[in-house]
């Protein structure tokens, strides 16, 4: 009888151990197999609160996943099976259950973007933020003193003091979030900006430079104009002279531009026009780029105090009125205006 028992557990050891070995094969396979047969790569969100056999289960529903059971003895054994974070998950082609599993456990979630272009205003900010459909929104204002408010900065002008640039996030990032990320990177940026600026400029305050690189930014896309430009302006300041810059007044009208920028709107005096009032705007009046930032605060040097417009996205400068006006003549035609 002994010998009899001693044979059974034999035999169901032998049995166990091929059937152990055949679970661990089908195991390793499991977890190398792409979870995507089709190609087709498919998105999948772990909402707060789910756990590890919700999500397995959930795959199991999606027809991505063959062995629910499989990924979490998995997880457990490798002691992840309470580490998921949440958020949506990009599934890949080629992803396997082993690769998605570590996408999980570190939070490496689907991330949206949403573009800040130089020289947008804060109004167009605002509605390019408001109108993402990934961000969670909780402003329920487009007053711009209310936003500064929220994000508390009280008092502050929202002109100007959000870096433009492409923001990566995952979905249900607030609006409020991502417009202080966006206030903090210009913060930091002017800081360095000014920190670095050249001696002898006629600014007193950081406010100031942003101030200018914002009229530096909608004055031109060019590159190689920038530090130009900033140095007409700069040694216009220098020497008291009127900036006499067209975006300045275009801005101080508002919603009253049509467009078309006429003499009386030159003379219109608004605490934005430039023609009719001496030294800088009281606010920027765009949200300036690094490299306007950079001009604003190392300003090519030399002579030139004037700049027109050629028509083709470049200017010509010169450093007296009489050349200055030559070039008005020569470039400003079908009733466009230079004269700065």
């Amino acid at each position: 009888m002994k010998n009899r028992l001693t044979k059974i557990l034999g035999a169901m050891l032998i049995v166990a151990s091929f059937a152990a070995g055949w679970i661990l094969l089908d195991l390793q396979a499991f977890l190398n197999r792409p979870l995507v047969q089709d190609g087709q790569s498919t998105l999948y969100e772990v909402r707060p609160g789910t756990g590890l056999i919700t999500v397995a289960r959930d795959l199991r529903r999606m027809g991505l996943l063959e062995h629910p059971r499989y990924l979490v003895w998995y997880a457990r054994w490798r002691g992840g099976a309470d580490h998921i974070k949440t958020g949506e998950y990009l599934i890949e082609a080629s992803m396997t259950p082993a690769a998605l599993l570590d996408r999980m456990e570190r939070g490496d979630v689907m991330r949206y973007s949403l573009t800040i272009p130089e020289g947008w205003s804060f109004e167009q900010m605002l509605a390019a933020v408001r109108a993402h459909e990934k961000v969670r929104h909780t402003l329920d204002t487009g007053n711009g003193a209310a936003v500064m408010e929220r994000l508390g900065h009280p008092g502050e002008s929202p002109e100007g003091r959000f870096f433009p640039d492409t923001y990566l996030f995952p979905a249900g990032t607030t609006d409020l979030a991502l417009l202080q990320y966006a206030y903090q990177a210009m913060e930091q940026r002017l800081e360095q900006e000014w920190r670095d600026r050249a001696p002898g400029l006629p600014l007193e305050t950081p406010y100031q430079a942003l101030i200018l690189a914002s009229i530096i930014e909608k004055e031109t896309g060019s590159a190689d104009e920038r530090a130009r430009i900033a140095g007409v302006f700069i040694r216009r300041l220098q020497k008291n002279m009127r900036l006499q810059t067209d975006p300045t007044v275009i801005y101080g009208l508002g919603a009253g531009f049509d467009g078309n920028l006429r003499r009386r709107d030159l003379e219109a005096d608004t605490p934005y026009n430039t023609y009719t009032r001496a030294g800088l705007p009281p606010t920027p009046i765009a949200l300036p780029g690094g490299a306007a930032l950079h001009a604003a605060l190392h300003p090519a040097p030399g002579d030139e105090l004037y700049f027109v417009a050629r028509g083709d996205g470049t200017h010509h400068f010169s450093a007296s009125f009489d050349e200055h006006a030559g070039a008005v003549r020569d470039y400003q035609l079908n009733g466009g205006r230079g004269r700065k």
